[in-house]
C-alpha cells in the first residue's frame, strides 16, 4: 500500500504541514520525510525553538520549511482570507488571534496554496483539528458533511497484504441514510487511493431481512440508495459481518449476493459499532489501523492520535499527501 502511495508521490511531490512543529514525534517524522525526498515537512511553531528541539532529540530538520505565525509575512493577507471565509462570524482581531494558534495557522496554509495537505491532532484533539477544517476548507461540492475511514492492513499467506477500508469510526454518531450513502460514496474513493477495488458491504445484526427494526431498515435503505450513487460499484446489504466476508457463510446467509462473501469495504451503522468493529480487527486481528482519514473535506487535512508514535506520524503522513489530487 505504501509503495503505491509513494510512487503517486515521487511523481508528484506535495508539501505537508505539521501543526506541532516542536513535538518530538513529529520531528522524528519530518526527519524521515526529508532523507525520503517526496514529501517537503511544513513544521509550524518558532525556528529557533523548533532547531533546538530537534537537536535534542537527535534528528536533523534543517532542510524542513519551518513556519512562525508571529513573523509569517503574508500574515495580513491570511487574516483577510479568513475574515472573507468567516463571512462575519469573526471580526478582524478575532481573525489575527485565531491565527496564531498552529491549527487555524496551519490549516490557512493548505487553503492559500502554500502547502497541500495537513497533518495534526498530536497534541490537539480531533476537534480542535477538525473544526478549522471545516470552517475555512470546508467541504467539497456534492459533500454535505465529514466523514471518517480506516484502513485495515494485514500481512496474507498470499504474498498480497489484506488491505480493507471501515466507515464511520470516528466522527458521525448516528448518521441519516443520506449521511450512510455519503459515507459510502467518499470511502470507496478512499478505499481506491490505497490500491483497494471496493466491494461494499452495508453491515447489520440482519442479512438480507433474516432481521427486523429500525436500524436493519436504515440499512437497507442506504445500500438501496447507495447502489444508484455507486454505478459500477459492488454494494450489498443489509449484511452481516460474517456473511461479507466468509463465501461459505455468504452460500448460506444469502447466495445472490453480489459481493460473495469478499467484502473489503465496509459501512457502519454507526459510530460504536465502526469504532468497536475497527479496534477489534487491530487488537485481536494483527490488522495494522491507519486513520481516522476524514473525507468529504476540499482538501486532505487529517487527524493523529495523541496517543501516537513517530511511526504512525509518518505513515499518516504519506497517506494524507496521497489522498492530493494530481
Amino acid at each position: 500500500m505504501f509503495e503505491f502511495l509513494i510512487k503517486k508521490l515521487k511523481a508528484h511531490p506535495r508539501k505537508i504541514v505539521f501543526t506541532e512543529g516542536t513535538d518530538p514525534r513529529i520531528l522524528e517524522a519530518a526527519a524521515r520525510l526529508l532523507s525520503a525526498t517526496f514529501l517537503m515537512p511544513v513544521l509550524i511553531g518558532n525556528r529557533e525553538e523548533i532547531l533546538a528541539a530537534a537537536e535534542e532529540v537527535g534528528f536533523n530538520v534543517k532542510g524542513a520549511e519551518i513556519l512562525d505565525p508571529e513573523t509569517f509575512e503574508d500574515m495580513d493577507k491570511m487574516v483577510a482570507e479568513m475574515v472573507t471565509l468567516r463571512k462575519g462570524k469573526m471580526t478582524e482581531e478575532q481573525c489575527r488571534a485565531m491565527l496564531k494558534q498552529g491549527n487555524y495557522f496551519g490549516t490557512m496554509l493548505v487553503k492559500m496554496g502554500y502547502a497541500d495537505a495537513l497533518l495534526g491532532g498530536a497534541t490537539y484533539s480531533t476537534a480542535d483539528t477538525v473544526r478549522p477544517a471545516l470552517q475555512l476548507i470546508k467541504t467539497k461540492p456534492g459533500c454535505k458533511i465529514v466523514s471518517s475511514c480506516f484502513i485495515l492492513v494485514r500481512p496474507s499467506a498470499t504474498g498480497d497484504p489484506d488491505v480493507f477500508a471501515m466507515a464511520d469510526c470516528a466522527i458521525n454518531i448516528k448518521p441519516s441514510e443520506d449521511e450512510l450513502v455519503e459515507i459510502a460514496v467518499e470511502t470507496v474513493q478512499t478505499a481506491r487511493t490505497f490500491g483497494i477495488d471496493p466491494k461494499v458491504a452495508f453491515l447489520s445484526y440482519s442479512t438480507h431481512g433474516s432481521g427486523a427494526g429500525e436500524d436493519v431498515e436504515k440499512m437497507h435503505n442506504a445500500c438501496e440508495k447507495a447502489k444508484f450513487a455507486l454505478p459500477g460499484v459492488v454494494v450489498d446489504g443489509e449484511l452481516q459481518f460474517d456473511a461479507a466476508v466468509s463465501p461459505r457463510v455468504m452460500k448460506t446467509k444469502c447466495p445472490d449476493s453480489p459481493v460473495h462473501g469478499q467484502a473489503n469495504t465496509f459501512i457502519f451503522p454507526d459510530i460504536n459499532a465502526g469504532n468497536i468493529g475497527y479496534k477489534i480487527c487491530q487488537r485481536m486481528g494483527a490488522f495494522d489501523a491507519y486513520g481516522p482519514i476524514l473525507q468529504g473535506l476540499n482538501a486532505p487535512i487529517n487527524d493523529l492520535s495523541r496517543g501516537c508514535n513517530a511511526q504512525e506520524v509518518y505513515s499518516m503522513a504519506i497517506i494524507t499527501a496521497g489522498l492530493c489530487e494530481d
